[in-house]
């Protein structure tokens, strides 16, 4: 028994020494974690601090003064002012010798007391706020630490922020003076009424210059920034006239005022610009008369800036890993040169026709069009039909993606099957829908479920059916391949993984997102410029105000997604689309010139597109409704503007063929199998075809074997097949993929 005991109490030991040993370890790991966390953190500060200073100051004040030019070349090759750039918002730059004393004192009584003391960041207070919601009627922010987000723009609540918003007020403070960052400070911050700094707050509420007012007004202006919309004077006295008198009480506690002068400010009669008895002084209706004048003589820039500026912000926070606000600044104030890549000729036209809306079939819908050349190059762009009635106004043509239709199939079935060798011009693809989940899916625009007849892949391009396109993304490519070429060959940027990843989507344009018209024309240039992708771009270059190049596209180079060869068998089939009579955009081709093209519509014909290029151009133009509706007209608008278009910008230009290269050849095919047709085959018909991939000649028709090259005879066949066989190849059977409907443009 005692023995047994024994035994129990050392168990017990036991099992209590693996629990400390495993608590121990625990706490060894937590520490040595902690350890490294605190040792990264340290560092991190130590060279945050002491190294070159995180952000410009002196960038910040010279983007707010220096007029932003963009420049364009004419028709004559002239480089001409297209416009100038100010400011969006309202913000004139005062340096602080000319800001009062009493400005000052207002707001670092209010807002830091301690700015004078600390080094960035006021522990003491950052400390009381974490206990506390508020400490000393301040926030934890320091005004160094405010400058930090009014010059970034990043005021999330998240502790990654606030950990390298201290850690940038630290580095501030090192390599900048007090007066520096109180003048940067008061410059930038946000005052209501679109105000942005003391100068243009002073004006906007009292009509006086910031050097004019007294310490009641300067109260005034200090209190609206904890809240400037709350704490507005003109829309919401009561509470500014709270934090007013609070900000002359601290200033009275700190010494910065005597209590005569709090005395008077506490009665001082504020008088404001919306008052009935407010008299501007001749300097004020002087400041008046100028806005209203560069008001009514400010114009309405065209779509083309706004997509430029669009532009710019984007890659100069690539280029320069700047903030979106930074970037804009940049844009409206700091001296640039913009040199865009616009045709004014063709921006011109674009604009006019969609001004008037000529040609439109239904005047209250939407539409949008872009330009480019073969070398993304965007010519012209335009992102709404009717005046444009203000700058930086919502684009269609780069910003509001739409589903495609059949505008994709090129891009993820007909290309790609091209490409990797698995069809040709001729290859002959049941006209049938395939069981997908179970369900009998696509149908074509006539609503059937195909004519279960063969028929050739570029008859089947021209006339857009769903069932061959299907077959070959399904059977053939599958959907990996598919999607892969869309989203990383073609660079649509607006696909969803796992969502666009899917028959539907792949193949009758029923994607989550959509794709722009930018977009689609971008990928569209391949087919006419031997398979390469260019990155569409709106400016040539851009110099900073030292003159010195920070943007440059003048040697963009192409990314080849498709073989030259593939890219030219894909344009001669496009270009059926334009030429037989069958095909889906044979009324909308360019008068004059070789044209290659792609029609779209999709469910419910909510969405027309037209995508297409000639010798000169590659444009794609969406007609539909903001809030989607049912398109009644009849044909496709879209493919109606698009000639409208294209027949104006290409009126005066000199005739200009596609070339060719060598690998490529033209072959004539028996329409009754899609092999190369041999002298026998009673019908033909001429297709293009890479040389390394010909098909095998038919040897259906004929005795005898066939000669290597098919003997056109006296009687040339033309590009347009005979009937198509009556009896159909069975269609394979096993197929499989994912579910979807779609509808598809019409056949004239």
């Amino acid at each position: 028994m005692a023995r047994t005991k024994k035994k129990n109490k050392n168990k017990k030991r036991k099992r209590l020494s693996n629990v400390a040993a495993t608590i121990l370890s625990f706490l060894a790991i937590f520490g040595l974690t902690a350890l490294i966390v605190v040792g990264y953190v340290v560092v991190n500060i130590v060279t945050v601090m002491n190294g070159d200073p995180v952000l410009n100051l002196e960038a910040e004040k010279n983007n707010q003064n220096q007029t932003s030019f963009l420049y364009a070349t004419d028709a004559d090759g002239k480089e001409i002012e297209l416009l100038r750039l100010h400011g969006t918002e309202n913000r004139i730059w005062v340096d602080l010798k000319d800001i009062p004393q009493n400005m000052r004192d207002a707001f670092i009584a209010l807002e830091d007391k301690r700015f004078n003391e600390h080094k960035g960041v006021d522990w003491k207070r950052t400390i009381g706020v974490m206990i506390v919601s508020r400490y000393e009627g301040q926030g934890g922010s320091t005004i160094t630490q405010q400058l930090v987000k009014n010059i970034t723009g990043k005021n999330e609540v998240t502790f990654v922020r606030k950990y390298n918003e201290i850690l940038t007020a630290l580095n501030l403070e090192k390599n900048y003076t007090k007066d520096q960052i109180l003048e940067a400070y008061l410059n930038t911050l946000y005052l209501g009424q679109g105000c942005y700094g003391v100068e243009t707050a002073s004006e906007t509420y009292f009509g006086k210059t910031v050097g004019e007012l007294n310490y009641a007004e300067c109260a005034v202006i200090a209190a609206i920034t904890q809240k400037p919309y709350s704490l507005d004077p003109i829309k919401n006295p009561d509470e500014n006239r709270n934090r007013q008198l609070h900000c002359l009480a601290e200033m009275l506690d700190q010494g910065k005022i005597t209590q005569e002068q709090y005395d008077e400010a506490v009665a001082f009669d504020l008088i404001f610009t919306t008052d009935d008895d407010y008299v501007p002084s001749a300097a004020e209706l002087e400041r008046q008369k100028n806005k209203k004048e560069a008001t009514n003589n400010k114009e309405v820039q065209s779509f083309y800036v706004d997509f430029v500026i669009s532009e710019l912000v984007s890659d100069l926070q690539k280029e320069l890993g700047c903030s979106s606000k930074e970037a804009t600044n940049m844009i409206y104030g700091g001296g640039l040169k913009i040199y865009t890549a616009v045709d004014l000729d063709v921006q011109k036209k674009l604009e006019k026709i969609y001004v008037n809306k000529t040609n439109w079939l239904d005047k209250s819908a939407q539409s949008s069009m872009t330009i480019m050349d073969y070398s993304g190059r965007v010519v012209a762009i335009v992102g709404q039909a009717g005046e444009k009635e203000g700058n930086r106004v919502l684009n269609r043509a780069a910003d509001s993606p739409r589903p495609p239709g059949s505008t994709i199939k090129p891009l993820s079935t007909y290309a790609p099957g091209i490409e990797l060798g698995e069809i040709t011009w001729s290859t002959y693809i049941n006209d049938s829908a395939i069981k997908y989940n179970g369900k009998t899916w696509p149908k074509n625009y006539s609503g059937s479920y195909g004519s279960g007849r063969n028929t050739t892949v570029q008859v089947a391009l021209a006339k857009s059916l769903n069932t061959v396109p299907a077959r070959i993304c399904v059977n053939t490519l599958g959907t990996d391949t598919a999607y892969d070429y869309v989203k990383n060959k073609f660079h649509i940027s607006t696909t969803v993984d796992g969502e666009d990843n899917n028959p539907a989507p792949l193949v009758v344009g029923s994607m989550n997102v959509g794709i722009t018209s930018l977009d689609m024309t971008a990928a569209y240039a391949a087919f006419g410029n031997g398979g390469l992708y260019y990155e569409p771009y709106s400016y040539f270059y851009v110099e900073n105000s030292q003159g010195e190049v920070i943007l440059d596209n003048r040697d963009n180079t192409g990314e080849q997604i498709l073989s030259p060869e593939a890219a030219e068998v894909m344009r001669h089939m496009l270009e059926t689309v334009t030429t037989q009579s069958y095909g889906t955009g044979y009324n909308y081709k360019t008068k004059g010139f070789t044209n290659y093209a792609k029609t779209g519509t999709t469910d419910n014909n909510y969405d027309k597109w037209m995508v297409g290029g000639t010798p000169y151009y590659v444009a794609a133009t969406w007609y539909g409704y903001d809030i989607p509706k049912t398109i009644n007209t009849s044909g496709n608008p879209a493919g109606a503007i698009y000639k409208t278009v294209m027949d104006e910008i290409h009126k005066d230009l000199a005739d200009k063929e596609f070339e060719d290269s060598s690998e490529i050849v033209k072959r004539y095919y028996c329409t009754q199998t899609g092999k190369l047709a041999s002298s026998h085959c009673s019908s033909k018909a001429a297709g293009w075809y890479i040389e390394d991939n010909l098909p095998s000649y038919c040897s259906g028709h004929y005795t005898e074997e066939p000669t290597d090259t098919p003997d056109e005879g006296n009687d040339t066949p033309s590009d347009t097949p005979a009937e198509e066989p009556t009896t159909p190849i069975e269609p394979s059977t096993g197929e499989s993929g994912g579910e979807g409907t779609g509808t598809n443009e019409e056949t004239q």
